[in-house]
């Protein structure tokens, strides 16, 4: 892991260490395990929480019952760990709904455990059933609301300019037409924003907020509220790339196949949570 994306190499063990466990516990496989949070964004604080997001599927038998069963696992919050996931069939469900977080996940710098064939074969069917309007709405109203909430007093604290910053950077790479915008924020930041001092300002930012306490708190910072104001409001009135046909049997097809493989794998009994 380069710089921009610290794990203590001690808690990433204890992390894997979890996810067996879970596997054990739970009689599941977790296909693939990723940071979600800061740290897999690239502008974790000394004192950021381990946001660990993960998806699993069950064996066969789990999937051919009438009743319906819990489908996300959640793991209680211990120190700095918060650790929870969803299952294969409700991940690809949302997926099919254009949910942003999941795509966000399939793109984690930070991986903690996953099947080379399922994350190809699910990343590839992300880039054919990415539905940009939704996730452009996503992101708008995300950094609408946190600006709204966050970034007007006297004193605001710092690490929230970027949590409007990442989901705006997001929005406007949509609206470019540049496809499924990426986790990372740098990568938002490089391709989006052209004016130096903004560039500038938010370099200042990221190295605040890689050395400074989550609670850190400063004064407003005028160029990047500028631009913030000015993109918020231009986005209100652009139209998002509009919506087309898409043919979902994909998912369909990923969800046979993958539960299919890992079946013989797992070896649990029909009763397995």
């Amino acid at each position: 892991m380069t710089d921009l994306h610290p794990i203590d190499p001690t808690v990433r063990t204890q992390i894997e260490a979890s996810l067996k466990t879970i596997e054990a516990d739970y009689g599941v496989r977790v296909l693939y395990a990723c940071e979600s949070g800061s740290r897999g964004w690239g502008f974790a604080s000394p004192d950021s929480d381990y946001d660990v997001r993960f998806i699993y599927v069950h064996p066969l038998p789990w999937y051919l019952q009438v009743s319906e069963h819990r489908d996300v696992i959640e793991l209680p919050i211990s120190g700095e760990l918060d650790i929870n996931g969803w299952e294969l069939r409700k991940a690809l469900g949302l997926l099919k709904k254009g949910n942003a977080t999941l795509i966000e996940w399939l793109d984690s710098p930070v991986v903690y455990q996953s099947d080379a064939h399922f994350l190809h074969a699910v990343r590839d069917v992300v880039q054919q059933v990415h539905r940009p309007e939704r996730t452009f709405h996503h992101y708008l109203h995300m950094a609408r609301k946190n600006y709204r909430e966050y970034l007007h007093g006297s004193t605001v604290r710092l690490k929230k300019y970027l949590y409007v910053l990442r989901p705006l950077l997001a929005a406007l790479w949509i609206e470019q037409g540049r496809g499924v915008a990426p986790m990372r924020f740098e990568a938002l930041a490089q391709a989006i924003v052209i004016n130096p001092e903004v560039q500038q300002a938010i370099a200042q930012l990221l190295h605040i907020k890689r050395a400074a306490k989550e609670s850190e708190y400063g004064q407003p910072l005028p160029i990047l509220n500028t631009f913030i104001d000015t993109e918020l409001t231009r986005l209100e009135s652009s139209q998002p790339p509009a919506p087309h046909e898409m043919n979902f049997s994909t998912l369909d097809g990923l969800l046979m196949n993958t539960v299919l493989a890992q079946d013989a794998m797992l070896g649990v009994s029909p009763s397995a949570r």
